[in-house]
């Protein structure tokens, strides 16, 4: 019965889309800003509801609500359309959501715990990424994908995502001693975000400078160079100052807040949306990254869980990420990919991602943590934890913007997001239970 209201949503949706370009056609002809902001609003309002509907369908089913809202999004393409021609409202309304949600995966951290396994951490996050990224790059010139896509692709794909991850980890009771895996599961997610957004933005800039990227000597060679090694190196810097200064914003607040309990208002919700969206701005003002700053500001501020009057504030930030942010994000893809584009590229997603999830992970897990503790149970465990979602979904957005002309980029990042949400999930239960990881 779950699986039929699916197929029925699904239906429903494929016919309103037929019949979305008559009603877009009827509100342009309001013209000019009242036609722009008609679109903008039915567009904002089909992702609401079909975002909450997928949620709902999806109870009780295998499939995660970020699947079903990524494909929801596609059938909706055309109904969707307007998003598409107004590039910079996408670009806009991805990376502020995505800040909020990095901000979160801060929040998600213990920073005590984190201390304690923050050499793994970094390890698997930073270096990790690069074994993927450069892994993936030549598998996908292997495949025969041009050297500017395969760049781009392997840079958008090699960041995880905690979208799937924590609902899933929370969900199992690990033994005490392999509690760390958890952390470092989720301290990855949301760390190797930001190194993601940070090279992605510098494989951008070789792309349009027109670097040599046909082989891996060349873009080793592009991404090592003196100036772009000084670049990459403001970024992490300048973009983990700016967290600083949003940790401090916060820490201000909760003292003014924990000084009068009465202070604490609903209006205090702003104050936590807004501080690391300005602290995303500062960090792009002084060439620091912003999903950088935005991770560390949440990161630093944990200490919110244990203070009264901070605590419903984290617990309704978490509610509206889940409800609004990632399905608007998830289903952000549909203007972008038709379900052509989908069917036309499905082999090569299955080949992309099968080579991401069987060969790039785990020799990023065995080579990142080899000078590492972890022992060999935990790293088999972690090689099953890579799901692709919102922050690659976000990058895959704004690098289309920037190269229309690279037409496999979007429908392959969501090809790796629907078989790696999909399927690592589901698995990741009996996967620790096989490698005796959880209590009996």
């Amino acid at each position: 019965m779950n699986y039929l209201r699916i197929a029925l949503l699904f239906a429903f949706a494929f016919v309103l889309n037929l019949f979305a370009p008559q009603a877009l056609a009827s509100l342009a002809l309001l013209g000019g800003t009242e036609a722009v902001l008609a679109s903008s609003l039915w567009c904002l309002g089909l992702m609401l509801v079909f975002g909450w509907a997928c949620s709902k369908v999806a109870q009780g089913t295998v499939l995660p609500s970020f699947t079903i809202q990524l494909l929801m999004g596609i059938v909706l393409h055309d109904a969707l359309a307007p998003l598409s021609a107004e590039l910079a409202l996408a670009v806009v309304v991805c990376t502020v959501l995505a800040a909020i949600i990095l901000k979160s995966g801060g929040d998600e951290l213990n920073r005590a715990e984190f201390a304690k396994t923050a050499f793994p951490i970094l390890l698997i996050a930073v270096l990790g990424y690069l074994v993927t990224f450069f892994f993936m790059f030549v598998f996908l010139r292997w495949l025969g994908m041009d050297g500017k896509t395969a760049a781009l692709l392997a840079a958008i794909i090699s960041s995880t995502d905690p979208a799937a991850l924590i609902p899933t980890l929370k969900q199992v009771i690990f033994k005490p001693e392999y509690q760390r895996v958890v952390d470092i599961s989720i301290a990855e997610s949301a760390l190797n975000d930001a190194v993601g957004a940070i090279f992605t933005a510098a494989v951008a800039a070789m792309v349009m400078g027109n670097v040599d990227l046909n082989d891996l000597e060349g873009l080793a060679a592009g991404l090592f160079k003196a100036d772009n090694l000084v670049h990459l190196g403001q970024q992490f810097f300048w973009g983990t100052a700016a967290g600083l200064v949003g940790w401090a914003a916060l820490f201000a607040f909760d003292r003014y807040l924990g000084a009068d309990h009465s202070r604490g208002s609903v209006y205090d919700f702003a104050l936590v949306l807004a501080i690391p969206l300005l602290t995303f701005v500062l960090a792009q003002a002084v060439h620091g990254n912003g999903f950088l700053a935005a991770f560390v500001t949440g990161l630093m501020a944990n200490f919110n869980r244990s203070t009264p009057h901070f605590e419903h504030l984290v617990e309704e930030t978490e509610t509206q990420i889940e409800s609004v942010a990632k399905p608007i994000i998830f289903m952000m893809v549909g203007p972008f990919v038709t379900l052509q584009m989908l069917s036309d590229t499905a082999w090569m997603g299955f080949l992309v991602s099968a080579g991401f999830i069987l060969f790039a992970r785990p020799l990023a897990v065995f080579v990142s943590l080899l000078p590492t503790g972890v022992t060999v149970r935990e790293k088999l465990f972690l090689c099953s934890v890579r799901e692709t979602g919102v922050i690659p979904v976000v990058l895959a957005v704004i690098t289309v913007a920037q190269f229309p002309e690279l037409q496999l980029l979007m429908p392959l990042t969501a090809w790796v997001v629907i078989w790696t949400l999909t399927l690592l999930p589901a698995i990741t239960p009996w996967w620790a239970t096989q490698l005796r990881l959880v209590k009996s």
